[in-house]
């Protein structure tokens, strides 16, 4: 993984500028099916551009099972890794776990106040022997974005941007995430239109 091969050690969060350690909302006028309805948290966004996992969209093609006998581990840990979500439509294949703050590995990248990144065998391990973070979602590709995309999309109002909490983050009920995430900002999903203010 290339944010924590490049980032090792180093915190990443918003007061280096732009969005990274915030929670990305898709605006209901946002024209990609992809996207629809997605929640992103934002784990690099600078100037050479964006990395971030969807954590509302459930993957379909890959189970816990899946992952349990790739690793070759026992098929009873499917349930400890939980619903495994579809990150992004980047390098599907690729694995990505975003977890609370108190689990760390050499490879492991700190985002934003609350939580951290890591994209290792190692990790899922850990957590098939209770020795994982304590709180965690498994990530199956990332969602990117090249230098300057994403700004232009916030403009073009197709995001709305919040500070993430850990209850909404690794919430499973992940067909509420989109309107909770929405709650937090004091409005409802039903006044948002194509006009309503930007990110």
């Amino acid at each position: 993984m290339t944010l924590a091969e490049t980032k090792t050690h180093r915190t990443l969060t918003d007061d280096e500028g732009y969005l990274t350690g915030k929670l990305l909302i898709a605006m209901p006028t946002l024209h990609d099916s992809w996207f629809d309805r997605t929640v992103i948290y934002i784990c690099s966004h600078d100037a050479e551009g964006a990395m971030g996992l969807v954590i509302n969209k459930e993957n379909e093609d890959v189970n816990g099972n899946d992952i349990a006998e790739q690793l070759d581990l026992p098929n009873s840990e499917e349930a400890k890794l939980g619903v495994l979500r579809h990150g992004g439509p980047v390098e599907e294949q690729r694995g990505f776990v975003l977890h609370t703050r108190e689990f760390e590995q050499e490879t492991t990248v700190k985002v934003g106040a609350e939580f951290s990144l890591t994209a290792t065998v190692d990790i899922l391990k850990k957590i098939a022997t209770d020795k994982g973070p304590e709180s965690f979602i498994v990530a199956l590709g990332y969602s990117g974005w090249g230098a300057g995309q994403l700004d232009d999309e916030i403009q073009q109002n197709s995001w709305l941007s919040v500070d993430p909490d850990k209850t909404l983050v690794f919430s499973p009920k992940l067909d509420d995430l989109w309107a909770n995430a929405i709650g937090k900002l004091g409005i409802s999903p039903e006044l948002l239109s194509s006009d309503w203010g930007h990110a």
